[in-house]
């Protein structure tokens, strides 16, 4: 039995020795690649470009306006003023006129049900609250200014004025079609 521990704790001090050396080699080895490492990771500095020569151009009168004149403000002004013009005559005639009823109801609330020909004329049927009433074209429908453009058997055109993302009133055209089933 004592012959089992003494080859055991010679085993083991062969073993400690071995793993000694190796460490120091091995540690050698590691701090041999970092100094390697560290060295090859040099910064690369580029270098600035040069910077531009700035070379002032003259100003020449000639026939151009003066960039600060107020002539020059004056004509931005009539073009933003033409435009805000041609806008406001788009939506001033809806604004004077009489409201008919049907212009109460938003447009997805109205459903065309049907049509006929009243005096040679063709006439939507359309349903609002469980309501049934006649329209044709150049009454209004929908709270958009729509103004129908046209009737068909099967659909309603009209023509709706509406205000676009950067306020601007502009035309959109909408279409009613006759409900599924009910012809």
């Amino acid at each position: 039995m004592r012959g089992i521990h003494h080859a055991l704790g010679v085993s083991l001090m062969l073993v400690l020795f071995g793993l000694a050396g190796c460490g120091s080699s091995e540690q050698a080895e590691l701090q041999q690649w970092m100094t390697e490492q560290r060295n090859a990771a040099r910064p690369k500095i580029v270098p600035l470009p040069a910077p531009t020569k700035f070379s002032p151009q003259a100003y020449g009168e000639g026939a151009s306006i003066e960039p600060f004149s107020t002539q020059k403000l004056t004509q931005a002004l009539k073009r933003d003023s033409s435009q805000a013009t041609a806008n406001v005559a788009l939506i001033a005639p809806e604004l004077n006129r009489r409201k008919e009823p049907l212009e109460a109801s938003p447009l997805d609330a109205v459903a065309m049900v049907g049509s006929l020909i009243k005096a040679g004329q063709p006439v939507a049927l359309v349903r609002v609250d469980n309501l049934i009433y006649q329209v044709r074209a150049g009454n209004y429908l929908g709270q958009n200014y729509g103004r129908i453009t046209k009737v068909t058997e099967t659909s309603l055109a009209l023509r709706e004025i509406v205000q676009d993302a950067a306020g601007e009133w502009i035309e959109r055209p909408a279409t009613l079609q006759l409900l599924e089933g009910t012809k």
